[in-house]
């Protein structure tokens, strides 16, 4: 099925490209998103003489997206869930919690936005794309904690298990402390 779009689509084209789908994606998804016109000849006159304001109206929204990726760029937010002691969530972090966690940081986010390469499931910090509009998009982090202390912890550059690590060795240490406390004190009541 040939279709014209009316803006780009990943991997399928430019605005006012004709391109063949088949036609399942076409009636499924191209054309009730708007992204689309079956290409008939009314169609494409149709699309010929409105393209200079679909051009315009692109262009404003692409603008919009730029200002808003520069300042969402880099940007880091705070997930907080529960997990085992090995760092395993109790489900996952999904599209909606990563849109959420923006939204609630003043940056107004749809799920349908945000895309993850695969589910997060364990604590740590982890990048996502967000695709403000066909042509931009950002990277933002997300860190996924058991509370806050541990996102700022995480934040910082150490993992939980390295906090685990050091407080570990700092006990062992006390009590090899308080070992050779005892044992000097016994050696000194021996003489």
């Amino acid at each position: 099925m040939q279709v014209i779009l009316l803006e780009r689509v990943a991997r399928l084209g430019q605005m006012g490209d004709v391109v063949d789908v088949k036609p399942g994606f076409a009636r499924n998804f191209l054309l009730p998103q708007g992204k689309a016109l079956t290409a008939s000849p009314r169609n494409i006159a149709d699309f010929e003489a409105r393209k200079a304001q679909l051009e315009a109206q692109n262009l404003e929204t692409r603008k919009e997206a730029e200002a808003m990726a520069e300042r969402l760029d880099g940007q880091q937010f705070v997930v907080i869930r529960q997990a085992s002691d090995g760092g395993a969530l109790y489900g996952s972090v999904s599209t909606r919690d990563a849109a959420e966690a923006a939204t609630e940081n003043g940056f107004a986010l749809d799920r349908k936005q945000v895309t993850l390469i695969r589910p997060i499931k364990e604590l740590g910090l982890h990048d996502v794309t967000v695709t403000l509009h066909p042509e931009v998009s950002v990277t933002i982090q997300i860190n996924v904690a058991r509370s806050p202390e541990e996102a700022e912890l995480q934040a910082s550059g150490k993992t939980i298990q390295d906090a685990a690590a050091e407080a570990e060795a700092a006990a062992e240490f006390e009590i090899a402390e308080l070992f050779d406390d005892i044992g000097s004190a016994a050696s000194e009541e021996d003489v």
